[in-house]
């Protein structure tokens, strides 16, 4: 894998309909002064557990969603059919997990904290499209440099390609950088199947905007700056705040946000995006067809296909300007 900032970077002009072949590094060339970037400094839980069924020994996977007190949480598991009500997991330190609720998801009761067994044992809950196991340098590299709030399971992995040394020249040319923080959930990978993409159930997901960010925000829109949204993460952050106006007096701090973004829509506070590229059928190209426009996007993407760009989490990225 290579360095952080020598991923590729395909820029992509909407005014203009050009598309450009560079590497990530050159991103400060395409800001300018007053300019602001939204970063999402989620961290990722290593919220990938493994263990057996009490006397079958039979091996299962589960991913902790949500925690529902301090020893409890609501998983995602596999096979589902050997997680019956009461089923005992034991995991490799010695501790055990008692299944108590079946559905909607399953939810375990452990024998010690869930925060400690996930630091113990844990490991990166890598896209289920990754066919590896999960290793020790993902705990690295499957987390943002900026990455602060924990509780994610997935990464903002536009963020991914960004060094300390490139947030540095951003903020040396006089562009400001300010973070948002949206926990991403299991659902960010859910395929929308509904013929009428209106009706498709977006996943619900916490996100907070601090005070400065605010601040930042007018002061840029007053200075006639841009705003980069850092990933689509980033951007619903931003389009979920703006629904009160651009100018954000009142607008909700935090709460959880199941905004679906998907064309037509009419960006409030998103200028400019970057963005990995995505799953075919997925909410997450959605929302990029609608900041870029679905044919110039689809042309983006045969372009890419065909220059053997790399795809998804781990992949290069995407400038739309």
């Amino acid at each position: 894998m290579p360095r952080r900032d020598e991923s590729r970077l395909l820029i992509i002009d909407r005014k203009t309909k050009n598309i450009k072949h560079k590497k990530f590094s050159d991103i400060v060339k395409y800001l300018r002064r007053r300019d602001l970037v939204i970063l999402n400094d989620t961290k990722v839980l290593p919220a990938a557990l493994e263990g057996r069924v009490q006397g079958s020994g039979y091996r299962v996977q589960m991913l902790v969603l949500e925690k529902i007190s301090d020893d409890a949480a609501r998983c995602l598991v596999k096979p589902a059919k050997k997680f019956k009500k009461d089923a005992v997991i034991l995991f490799s330190n010695g501790s055990i997990a008692t299944v108590i609720e079946q559905f909607p998801n399953k939810i375990l009761r452990f024998s010690c904290s869930v925060d400690g067994l996930l630091k113990k044992i844990g490991k990166m809950p890598l896209p289920p499209y990754i066919k590896r196991e999960s290793v020790k340098s993902d705990f690295k590299t499957y987390q943002t440099v900026y990455a602060v709030n924990t509780g994610a399971v997935a990464a903002p992995t536009a963020g991914l390609h960004f060094t300390k040394n490139i947030l540095n020249k951003i903020s040396r040319k006089g562009s400001n950088i300010a973070r948002v923080t949206l926990h991403i959930g299991h659902g960010t990978f859910k395929p929308v199947r509904s013929n009428d993409i209106a009706k498709h159930s977006m996943h619900s997901e916490q996100f907070s905007t601090p005070k400065e960010t605010i601040n930042l925000i007018n002061t840029t829109r007053k200075n006639k700056g841009r705003i980069l949204a850092v990933g689509t993460t980033s951007c619903r952050v931003l389009e979920t705040v703006a629904r009160r106006g651009h100018l954000l007096k009142r607008c909700p701090r935090e709460g959880s946000t199941d905004i679906f973004i998907y064309p037509p829509y009419k960006f409030r506070l998103t200028d400019m995006l970057l963005t990995n590229f995505h799953l075919p059928k997925t909410t997450l190209l959605m929302l990029v067809a609608a900041f870029c426009g679905y044919d110039l996007m689809m042309q983006a993407y045969k372009q890419a296909i065909e220059k053997k760009y790399r795809l998804f989490s781990y992949g290069d990225a995407m400038l739309i300007i």
